[in-house]
């Protein structure tokens, strides 16, 4: 079935799902920081273009393929192909978005988003209408499942890293790949077989009607993609405002100075076209901002121990007691002199000179940091080894095998 494809309108479906796709997931790498009920805006917003760019590329590859001139489309399936696709997406962005996502939930999101795209694709085949009826191959339904499920999992993990702009510019590209490899290849398995029968139970809609509806949707994802592009003019000044944590006294503007792009601490507050894609790298931060009760505080780099996640914010210890900070941790990893600073644990990073001491602990260890309330802090089992290393508890041989120091355990 997928000899005779017209080859533009396959190149403009993924172009499509690529640019769908970057909208969307660069509305979801926001949600994470952001307060509220703007959550949920950003959430459905990241769902929707999603969606569109899924749906969209998909009846854009059934315009492609070399259907019977009397084919016309249900109009039930082709939109209930659509709220599944909605539904999957919005579920899945949601497991990823909140708190850390670990390697479980992002295995499930994918295997959501994956089956969902299949599911999608599926119904809205089975909404075509015509004197034949449409026999898949079991083999090419598993195929792009797999390739689905298995490019859809890449794209979260590419957007969940820590790589700069060009982190969602991959992922997009995963997701373009993920959604039309399922779908070109789905159709390489499908076969219309003739029948007596025309199978036009219900409302229909001509191609001429689907390729206006293609159309006007393909202009929509593009000028999403096209605004998303476009930088915001200032700092949004509640990304550390004590609103966030319910608290009703006004923003502490005292220590912000006019032009300093660090005056609330993070300077990557302010969004670039592309996520800063092929920019410099933005200038680490010097301290990090901590609510109290009378307003936002500013905690110095030098002065911190230790950062531990609690929920979307963190909770930052400056060796006397923990502040809570509308930073997630993620982003204070980022922003962080990484000389100095170190994750050592899927919630905790430390800073390293205020390391006292370190002791086996189970599978993994703990840290001693000092400070007037010296406190703990687990270190996972897969950092002990490049903590040790830094803390100069390791050397390494002519051949560059890393060996404990003299007096040392391994």
């Amino acid at each position: 079935m997928f000899a005779g494809h017209n080859p533009y309108l396959v190149a403009l479906s993924v172009v499509i799902a690529i640019l769908g796709g970057y909208t969307g997931f660069g509305l979801a790498a926001r949600v994470r920081g952001t307060p509220g009920a703007s959550r949920r805006v950003l959430l459905a917003g990241a769902a929707f273009f999603l969606a569109v760019g899924i749906w969209t590329m998909h009846f854009i590859g059934v315009l492609a393929a070399p259907l019977p001139e009397s084919t016309v489309y249900l109009v039930l399936p082709t939109i209930v192909s659509f709220l599944i696709c909605a539904l999957v997406v919005g579920v899945s962005l949601f497991f990823v978005s909140i708190g850390e996502p670990s390697g479980s939930r992002i295995i499930a999101s994918a295997l959501l988003l994956g089956t969902g795209i299949v599911s999608m694709h599926y119904v809205g085949i089975h909404g075509l209408a015509g004197p034949f009826h449409i026999h898949h191959d079991n083999r090419m339904i598993l195929v792009a499942t797999l390739i689905a499920v298995g490019t859809a999992y890449g794209g979260l993990r590419i957007l969940l890293a820590r790589q700069g702009g060009m982190r969602l510019a991959l992922s997009a590209v995963a997701f373009g790949f993920a959604v039309s490899g399922m779908h070109y290849t789905a159709m390489y398995g499908m076969q219309l077989m003739p029948s007596a029968g025309d199978g036009m139970d219900g409302l229909t809609a001509s191609p001429q009607i689907l390729a206006l509806i293609v159309s006007l949707l393909s202009f929509l994802v593009v000028a999403g993609f096209l605004l998303f592009l476009v930088p915001e003019s200032q700092q949004r000044a509640t990304a550390t405002s004590p609103e966030w944590l319910g608290e009703p006294h006004a923003m502490d503007t005292s220590q912000e100075q006019p032009g300093d792009d660090d005056a609330l601490g993070s300077p990557a507050k302010r969004p670039l076209p592309l996520h800063g894609l092929g920019r410099p790298p933005l200038p680490l931060v010097t301290r990090l901002p901590v609510e109290g009760v009378d307003g936002t505080h500013f905690v110095e780099a030098e002065e911190i121990r230790s950062i531990r996640a609690d929920a979307h914010y963190a909770l930052v210890h400056d060796g006397t007691r923990e502040r809570m900070s509308p930073w997630s941790i993620s982003e204070a990893e980022s922003q962080l002199d990484p000389s100095r600073f170190m994750r050592v644990h899927r919630s905790h990073i430390i800073s390293v000179p205020h390391v006292v001491l370190i002791r086996k602990e189970g599978d993994g260890a703990v840290v001693e940091l000092d400070g007037p309330a010296p406190h703990l802090v687990p270190v996972s089992r897969a950092r002990v080894a490049e903590l040790r290393a830094r803390l100069g508890l390791l050397k390494r041989n002519a051949r560059g095998t890393a060996l404990p120091k003299e007096g040392q355990s391994a």
